[in-house]
């Protein structure tokens, strides 16, 4: 898998001056195991950091777009947009997987694939990025590349239910199903691919370590298919 650290700095438009940062924040507690590293050298204490920076800076961020919202609204916003599944799709936007340092029997069960490893990766990412540059640059980095297109993050969240809410609100004897295009990998590193269709027509195509994340994701892009058409 690709380790060149500064082609990640080139993805996410940040250059640490401490590249150690980076490689912690990458090295998960499978290769520290197996290489005999401290513990604390691995990327759950960045983890930790970086969960706290997120949920603050998604926070502030929703306080002021979201002006008329109450405080639960708002909680729900940021659930939405803080949690595994969906940190995991922002994670995959940039590759960010191609990139951890895993352990062998990690590797060889997907790890590398398995949301709940890209997800913490991409918070310990957000937690070196604020040690290293501070508020300011771990700010903008969520911006870019967690709450863009935040309106569509958030129907990520419950995509499923949200497609079928809009297929039945234009017409209810629409029929909106999907179909498994194809199931590769031995069982403990199995790979869906899945396409929701409306009618007999495609209108999103997803891929994920379950059936029921693959569809997730071909909901998702459903959406921003229907969106579009009704836009234009």
């Amino acid at each position: 898998m690709n380790r060149d650290f500064r082609e990640l700095e080139g993805k996410i438009q940040y250059q640490f001056k401490n590249r150690r940062l980076l490689r912690q924040a990458m090295l998960h507690s499978s290769f520290a195991n197996e290489h005999n590293i401290d513990k604390k050298d691995c990327n759950e204490r960045l983890e930790f950091l970086g969960d706290a920076v997120l949920e603050l800076i998604s926070s502030d961020f929703l306080f002021h777009a979201y002006r008329e919202k109450p405080e639960g609204e708002l909680t729900k916003i940021r659930a939405s947009v803080v949690c595994e599944p969906t940190l995991a799709f922002c994670a995959s936007e940039i590759n960010l997987g191609d990139y951890l340092l895993l352990g062998r029997g990690e590797e060889i069960t997907g790890g590398r694939h398995r949301d709940s490893v890209v997800s913490d990766a991409m918070e310990a990412l957000i937690g070196a990025i604020y040690l290293d540059g501070g508020f300011a640059s771990a700010k903008e980095f969520v911006h870019q590349f967690v709450l863009n297109d935040l309106e569509h993050k958030q129907l990520f969240y419950d995509s499923k239910t949200i497609l079928q809410e809009i297929v039945q609100a234009n017409d209810t004897e629409q029929v909106l199903e999907y179909e498994i295009l194809k199931e590769a990998g031995p069982d403990h590193q199995k790979v869906f691919e899945v396409r929701a269709m409306l009618n007999g027509q495609e209108i999103g195509r997803g891929s994920g370590r379950t059936k029921k994340a693959a569809e997730q994701v071909a909901a998702y892009r459903g959406i921003l298919k229907l969106k579009e058409h009704i836009c234009t």
